[in-house]
């Protein structure tokens, strides 16, 4: 697996589209509609249809701004790795699905900087059912665009007080957020991994400050994922 670690340099992403643009809100209906499409809407039918914006190749600035609908959260079975994702995802795209007409999902504005990811709500949102707020690097274990739904980032979080009481809280949190398009969610990805390499930067550079959990983000494309899980359930 191709996952990028504190020391590793970041691939490069074309500045072509602009995470920080602010759509204006659809309608509930379309939302609607769209999740329900997920599993097919930009998901190319095979690695030769991969489209060339979504191999990225220029330097991202930071902080960059995405518009996403947030799926949710749910617990997650650990640290890293797709395998610790995918079924949450599932869960809260099916649950998604069940949406009633008149209801959204949040419609909110997903900052990255090299600090951390900042949650907040656009102004046309109105579902308030959403965990806003920042998440520090450093409680950032795991990135992904995911295989299945390939508009959708998830990331896992681990929750600081989980760390004291174990017994009453999980301690890893799975976030999913759909976003435009696939090259969004890719180059949301991208974003962070490259937040965690300056994060690190600042890191070796500040001997005072605490070395940080290990993190990373898993680089790969939805298809090359999917081959190598193939492979391995093969050779398993």
């Amino acid at each position: 697996m191709r996952q990028l670690p504190h020391e590793t340099s970041v691939p490069q992403l074309p500045p072509k589209m602009n995470g920080s643009k602010t759509p204006s809100a659809p309608p509930a209906d379309e939302i609607t509609k769209e999740i329900r499409k997920l599993s097919f809407d930009d998901k190319p039918s095979t690695n030769k249809d991969t489209k060339p914006q979504d191999q990225p190749s220029a330097t991202l600035p930071l902080p960059q701004d995405f518009t996403v609908k947030y799926l949710g959260c749910r617990d997650a079975g650990g640290l890293w790795g797709i395998k610790h994702t995918r079924k949450p995802v599932d869960e809260m795209v099916a649950k998604a699905k069940e949406m009633k007409p008149g209801e959204t999902l949040p419609f909110l504005k997903l900052t990255v900087s090299d600090k951390g990811v900042n949650i907040s709500e656009m102004p046309q949102n109105v579902n308030k059912a959403f965990e806003g707020g920042f998440y520090n690097i450093d409680v950032i274990s795991y990135g992904v665009q995911d295989l299945v739904y390939t508009r959708v980032f998830a990331m896992i979080v681990v929750r600081e007080e989980a760390a004291t009481s174990l017994k009453t809280h999980h301690p890893f949190q799975c976030h999913a957020f759909v976003c435009d398009s696939r090259h969004n969610a890719r180059k949301l990805t991208f974003a962070l991994a490259q937040a965690f390499q300056q994060f690190s930067k600042e890191v070796k550079g500040n001997k005072s400050v605490k070395r940080p959990k290990k993190f990373a983000i898993d680089l790969r494309s939805p298809e090359e994922i999917e081959v190598d899980l193939k492979e391995a359930d093969s050779e398993a």
